[in-house]
């Protein structure tokens, strides 16, 4: 009976996350041999230190993304020149085209997202997604070899295809599209499930859960580099078909890496529809319009124990923001008598707890700053299509080499990754030096206005490039400028710089500001910034080509951009982006961040059974 109440007494502690205030030493080797976040084994068990998750699992799923992002690329770098050498579109059509496509891929993200925290779990969402994207290389490899590439040695600037029926274009587009969900969709639960290897609650693996963004971050760019100049070059010899099936081939690869670490996974379930808990405290907090909030949060309904949590989820401490909503979690003497029943299927439509309330308070102080983001994504998304645009009418030669403008990417890259990897040991000490200020790094709304800065310079230094190239193509008398594509290089670095300030700073925030159920959610509605901006890229230039062509003028973004004003175009783009900054530095400033419990009782809870 002894032996019993101790193996009790172990189970508890470890149920309350080693919280327990027996100092024996069985009971704390019992804890430690866990996780304390909630994490699971792939057979629902809680997760075992040693045998799951860390570094061993997190590189596996850095390697998947490294591959993935390179089988991604193969589409995606070089759609623009692919949209006007092999489907005969216009300049302006090819950027639109190119756009719309990104816009899809970011929107995916957000599904999936949504997907992954609601129903699959994070480790099936990628999976499955995944095998999507490879289905959509293989119909878009076997579209191109057999339909679009005619007369044979098609598909460069200087050969353009033959035009194709509604149906080849079609079938194209499903595939390419195909492609976008695959990759949008597994993206952010594919971040978040690396996230997840590491124990939250461990200092020492919390420190590497915070490094593994940025590592992921390097991976994803890692795989661009490899795609952006191998792959480029391969395609912008005309030889799509080749490139294409190198895109497949890993995806396989990359798929077969993720299942290979099956065995080693930490998972969280996923939470149910968090639309339907959303919906809920709004409805409640309606049919409580007239009932007096307690000041402070004083008395407001809560769950503690088994019941309150969600796969080891935190619950969320009140705030006084948003205080309509808190409503939703006065108890009221009819409620009093439901609580208790919770087999009650209105239940949760008459009464909702404090976490369920605050979930919807952290969605909605995200979505200013989510806005933000928006603008901040014209400009990246400018750089995979009107900078290769203006980088396909300069001088591309080096000897008897033709540098693929698509490849200037890899400066933005390299750029990228030299900063994020040397951002701790080089940029913060120069940062604390210059301000003179304690030796504290910048917050991650610190560190988005800072990116949002150096992408104002970026397009500034774009649009003068601009005016200079089509200067010397003028005077040259010829459609390419005699000015070396190399002078993009300066813009591409800004670029890449504000990206690696903006992105990663991005992600680990709303990572951080999403409740613990919600983490994909979080990363998926960052990402989805990134379609919106996509969208929008489309609609300024859609406007800006309507509004300039007019009278029979070519307009800023013509075929020919020696008879437009693509510079002016690089300059509204920088007005905009000046003055969503200014929008964001009044929203950063009256953020309040998310109070999560500190996995102890709360005095000003009510503890109900």
């Amino acid at each position: 009976m002894l032996k019993l109440s101790e193996e009790l007494m172990k189970l508890i502690e470890f149920q309350e996350g080693g919280s327990s205030s027996s100092s024996s030493s069985t009971g704390s080797t019992w804890s430690c041999s866990y996780t304390k976040d909630g994490s699971l084994d792939r057979h629902g068990s809680p997760a075992i230190k040693g045998k799951t998750g860390g570094w061993k699992s997190g590189m596996l799923l850095l390697g998947n993304e490294v591959l993935i992002t390179l089988a991604f690329v193969g589409v995606e770098v070089n759609l623009v020149l692919f949209s006007k050498s092999v489907l005969r579109q216009t300049n302006a059509q090819a950027a639109n085209t190119f756009s719309m496509w990104m816009g899809a891929v970011y929107l995916f993200s957000l599904i999936g997202a949504f997907i992954s925290d609601s129903y699959l779990g994070r480790y099936l969402t990628c999976l499955i997604f995944q095998g999507l994207l490879t289905i959509g290389l293989v119909a878009c490899s076997l579209v191109t070899q057999h339909f679009l590439l005619h007369p044979h040695g098609c598909g460069t600037i200087e050969q353009q295809c033959d035009p194709h029926s509604r149906f080849e274009t079609a079938i194209f587009f499903v595939s390419i599209y195909l492609v976008a969900l695959g990759n949008g969709a597994a993206e952010p639960a594919l971040a978040t499930f690396g996230a997840d290897q590491f124990d939250e609650e461990d200092p020492e693996e919390s420190k590497s859960k915070t490094s593994f963004f940025s590592y992921f971050y390097v991976a994803l760019n890692m795989g661009s580099l490899i795609g952006e100049t191998i792959l480029v070059y391969i395609e912008n010899m005309g030889y799509w078909v080749v490139g294409f099936w190198i895109s497949t081939g890993c995806a396989i690869a990359a798929v077969i890496l993720l299942f290979s670490g099956t065995l080693r996974y930490r998972h969280f379930r996923p939470i149910g529809n968090p639309i339907s808990r959303f919906c809920q405290v709004i409805i409640v907090a309606f049919r409580k319009m007239n009932v007096e909030v307690p000041q402070d949060g004083k008395g407001l309904f809560e769950v503690q124990g088994k019941d309150g949590d969600t796969n080891g989820a935190r619950r969320l401490l009140h705030t006084n923001g948003f205080k309509f909503l808190d409503r939703a979690a006065v108890i009221t003497p009819l409620d009093t008598d439901l609580i208790p029943d919770k087999t009650d299927l209105s239940y949760p439509w008459r009464i909702c707890t404090i976490t369920q309330v605050e979930e919807v308070k952290c969605i909605l102080r995200l979505l200013p700053i989510w806005m933000c983001t928006i603008l901040s994504s014209v400009v990246f998304i400018q750089m995979l299509s009107l900078f290769i645009e203006q980088g396909a009418a300069m001088n591309t030669a080096i000897g008897a080499f033709h540098f693929p403008p698509a490849s200037m990417t890899a400066f933005d890259i390299i750029s990228t990754s030299f900063f994020i990897i040397f951002y701790d040991k080089l940029i913060v000490p120069l940062y604390v030096k210059i301000t003179k200020r304690k030796p504290k790094p910048p917050s991650e709304l610190q560190r988005i206005g800072i990116g949002l800065s150096i992408a104002v310079v970026a397009m500034i230094m774009a649009a003068v490039v601009e005016k200079q190239r089509r200067r010397h193509a003028i005077l040259s008398g010829q459609d390419i400028s005699p000015m070396s594509i190399f002078w993009q290089t300066p813009q591409y670095v800004l670029v890449g710089i504000s990206e690696a300030f903006v992105y990663v700073a991005q992600w680990e925030f709303f990572s951080s500001q999403t409740p613990d159920g919600l983490k994909s959610l979080g990363l998926g509605l960052s990402m989805s910034s990134s379609a919106m901006g996509s969208y929008l890229c489309s609609i300024i230039l859609s406007v800006v080509m309507h509004i300039t062509s007019k009278n029979g003028k070519p307009g800023w973004v013509p075929p020919n951009l020696n008879d437009g004003n693509l510079d002016y175009f690089f300059f509204l783009s920088a007005a905009l982006t000046t003055l969503n900054l200014g929008f964001y530095i009044f929203c950063a400033k009256r953020y309040k961040c998310i109070e999560l419990e500190k996995r102890a009782t709360e005095k000003e809870m009510v503890v109900l059974p």
